[in-house]
């Protein structure tokens, strides 16, 4: 397992220990989870993975799972290391040049998204945004011309929420809630955008390991029914027992953490029919995975406390309906 000690590759490492197989975990080591199930750490940083070609070679793996390749040098580094073996390898649904048009407040693509869909006509989404936890570099589309060759299968994931999500999905709504507020701002959220649990994704690692019947295609992963944000918004609230309304304002009104309820004509519904077809796999009910995360958050996250100036915020956002 490359990765394994974050939000998507936990989850993953947790399904295979549960089941009984025998994990090795390859990580740089800076942190050791508690909590993670008994399994083998060999640190090492995937740049220099080489530097622990005989602890891996010892290992014996039957399969490998890439869950942080994010450019195409994070491959390289590994491809002459690791086992010619089963592989699957973590990708986005961000290589559909219908996320580059959304991102420009375009239409430019026909849903659903299936994996023959037209791919990004441009590389290198983030290079010079400055985020930190993404390099300039960072190209799934590099990724799986790097691993599908070798017979990878590469699950397209869709925005992925549950236990663990370091981007605390939620917490927009959740903050607002256990604030006290009485409506929250927000767009006429008619966004059509494929999610999954990370449950349901960790089931479609092994579901693809096992079955190895999508080796070298890509595969995408996320929910059958899609519901509007609006909808998911309202499941939320649901979920926290939050009497919170949604009140729809202006376009250029919204909260920019709620940014995704804003007006928009291209949607990113993806189709999962091959995820169906060749692995015999389907996401459970979005509206009982929405719950548990939802339940999940409230009992272990520690969301920063809303502030004075955001509900100043949040109130003028409210007089522009």
């Amino acid at each position: 397992m490359l990765g394994g000690t974050g939000f998507i590759g936990r989850c993953v490492v947790e399904r295979l220990n549960g089941r009984g197989d025998e994990v090795a975990v390859v990580h740089r080591g800076l942190t050791e989870l508690a909590g993670l199930p008994p399994v083998r750490h060999i640190h090492a940083d995937r740049l220099d993975l080489s530097s622990q070609s005989r602890a891996i070679r010892e290992f014996r793996a039957d399969a490998v799972v890439d869950s942080n390749a994010l450019t195409g040098a994070d491959v390289d580094a590994v491809t002459g290391v690791l086992p010619d073996v089963a592989t699957v390898v973590l990708s986005s649904q961000d290589v559909y040049q219908a996320v580059a048009a959304f991102r420009s407040g375009v239409v430019d693509a026909a849903v659903p998204l299936s994996e023959d869909s037209e791919l990004r006509r441009t590389r290198y989404p983030y290079a010079g945004r400055g985020y930190a936890a993404v390099p300039d570099d960072y190209e799934k589309l590099d990724v799986e011309e790097r691993w599908l060759p070798r017979g990878a299968v590469a699950l397209r994931l869709p925005m992925v929420y549950g236990p663990h999500d370091d981007q605390q999905r939620e917490s927009p709504i959740l903050r607002r809630a256990a604030a006290g507020q009485a409506e929250i701002p927000i767009g006429v959220g008619g966004l059509l955008w494929t999610r999954s649990h990370v449950e349901d994704v960790a089931s479609a690692v092994l579901a693809a390991l096992d079955t190895r019947a999508a080796d070298g295609l890509a595969v995408n992963v996320g929910e059958q029914r899609v519901y509007p944000i609006r909808s998911w918004f309202q499941q939320i609230l649901d979920a926290a027992d939050s009497p919170a309304v949604l009140a729809e304002v202006a376009n250029e009104a919204v909260p920019a953490d709620l940014s995704i309820s804003r007006g928009s004509a291209q949607h990113l519904l993806a189709s999962v029919q091959r995820a169906s077809d060749l692995l015999g796999w389907n996401a459970g009910d979005p509206r009982v995975r929405v719950r548990e995360s939802v339940l999940w958050h409230l009992k272990h996250t520690r969301f920063e406390q809303w502030s004075d100036e955001e509900r100043e915020k949040d109130s003028n956002s409210l007089r522009n309906r």
